[in-house]
């Protein structure tokens, strides 16, 4: 992994996890993919390896992580989802030479084609997010209660009632926030 970059967060669910390569949408935003090979570098970590990518192919997975953004966090407070976040996804799942492979320990795996583009990447993530948001997987969308991120994560916790995308940033980051705002307000109760 090269350094100088922000760390990934890597979820569980391939699709929000995507999502997550732009950070604290609300606040001072972090990019995680500024690059090209930040690209190759993520979809590498996340079991979809390709040779290479060009400025053009890092715009259009930017295009794509910003239409499952918007479809996700539309589907998360029940809205409409918007139209032409629906068709960048489903382009971008339709234009891919990528299979699904079942391993000997029947898991399934992702084979992109021999020439493995970005495209081919794409579209598997795009088909994993058309699975979450047409709510075929178990689980359901949410988004993250921390004012700076409000990410849509997919919560698949047992009652469905998780606040954070990660409670590693965002959790950590607000029970640290009321705890120190307690302390303010109760110096006392420290000692």
């Amino acid at each position: 992994m090269r350094t100088g970059f922000p760390d990934f967060r890597l979820g569980n669910v391939l699709a929000t996890s995507f999502t997550g390569t732009l950070s604290e949408r609300h606040g001072d935003a972090v990019e995680r993919i500024p690059a090209p090979h930040r690209l190759v570098d993520w979809l590498a970590v996340n079991g979809l390896a390709v040779d290479s990518c060009t400025t053009a192919q890092l715009e259009l997975a930017r295009e794509l992580r910003e239409s499952i953004h918007a479809a996700a966090t539309a589907a998360a407070i029940q809205d409409a989802l918007p139209a032409s976040a629906v068709q960048v996804i489903n382009d971008c799942s339709a234009q891919g030479r990528a299979a699904a492979v079942l391993t000997p320990e029947g898991k399934r795996r992702w084979r992109l084609s021999s020439a493995s583009c970005v495209e081919d990447a794409l579209s598997v993530i795009a088909a994993d997010a058309i699975s979450i948001i047409a709510g075929e997987r178990d689980g359901k969308l949410a988004l993250c209660a921390s004012p700076t991120c409000q990410a849509a994560f997919f919560d698949t916790s047992q009652s469905r009632t998780r606040k954070w995308c990660d409670m590693n940033t965002c959790g950590n980051r607000q029970k640290k926030a009321r705890f120190n705002a307690n302390q303010r307000k109760n110096p006392r109760s420290a000692e």
